[in-house]
C-alpha cells in the first residue's frame, strides 16, 4: 500500500475527530508545527526513522517533546498513534492529506488558473463565481502567469483541466484540418 493511501487513512481518521470535536483549525495548525519541527531538525527526524533505535527510546523522546510543546490532547494522541505504527516521519504527507480531507468535508476545493497575463480583479471574481457554480463548492483560486499560454487561461479544478488557451484552440484547429 502506498504512502499516499496510508496518509489518507490517517488523515481521514483525524478529520473524524477534528470535525466531531470542532477542533479542525487548531489541529491543522499544531500538525503543521510538528511537521516543521521534524522536517527542520535532521537529527530528530533521523531518531524517529532509524529502526536501530529502540521503540521505547522513541516513545520517551516523543513524550518529552509533547510535554515541552503542550499540544492539544487529540494532537498528542495522534502523534502517539503515528509513532506506535512507525508513521511519525510521514507526518508531512499525512498533514497534506488532512487538509484535503477537511476541505472535502467542508465543501471546499482548490483550483489553479494559469494565464499569459495578470487577470483583473473582475476577471478573477467572475472565474471564481463560474467555478463555484460549476462545482457546487467553495473554490480557493491560485493564479499563475505563464507566457507560453498565448491567450485565455488553463484552469485545473481537482483532477479536471479546462483548457481555454488560444494555443490549445489553435492546435485543435490544426488537428481538425489535418484529419479532414
Amino acid at each position: 500500500m502506498g504512502v499516499e493511501t496510508i496518509a489518507r487513512r490517517y488523515a481521514s481518521a483525524l478529520a473524524d475527530v477534528a470535525m466531531e470535536t470542532g477542533q479542525a483549525d487548531p489541529l491543522q495548525h499544531e500538525l503543521r508545527d510538528w511537521e516543521a519541527m521534524l522536517s527542520g531538525n535532521r537529527d530528530l527526524y533521523n531518531a524517529f526513522s532509524n529502526p536501530s533505535i529502540a521503540h521505547a527510546s522513541k516513545e520517551r523522546l516523543l513524550e518529552e517533546l509533547i510535554s515541552r510543546s503542550n499540544p492539544s490532547k487529540p494532537t498528542a494522541n495522534f502523534l502517539r498513534v503515528l509513532l506506535q505504527n512507525s508513521r511519525l516521519t510521514e507526518i508531512s504527507e499525512i498533514n497534506s492529506r488532512f487538509k484535503e480531507v477537511l476541505d472535502e468535508r467542508r465543501g471546499v476545493t482548490s483550483a489553479t488558473v494559469t494565464s499569459s497575463r495578470e487577470l483583473t480583479e473582475q476577471e478573477k471574481a467572475e472565474l471564481k463565481q463560474n467555478l463555484e457554480k460549476m462545482s457546487g463548492k467553495v473554490v480557493h483560486l491560485q493564479f499563475n502567469i505563464d507566457e507560453n499560454v498565448i491567450g485565455g487561461a488553463v484552469t485545473r479544478l481537482g483532477s479536471t483541466i479546462y483548457d481555454g488557451s488560444v494555443k490549445t484552440q489553435l492546435e485543435l484547429l490544426k488537428q481538425q484540418m489535418i484529419d479532414s
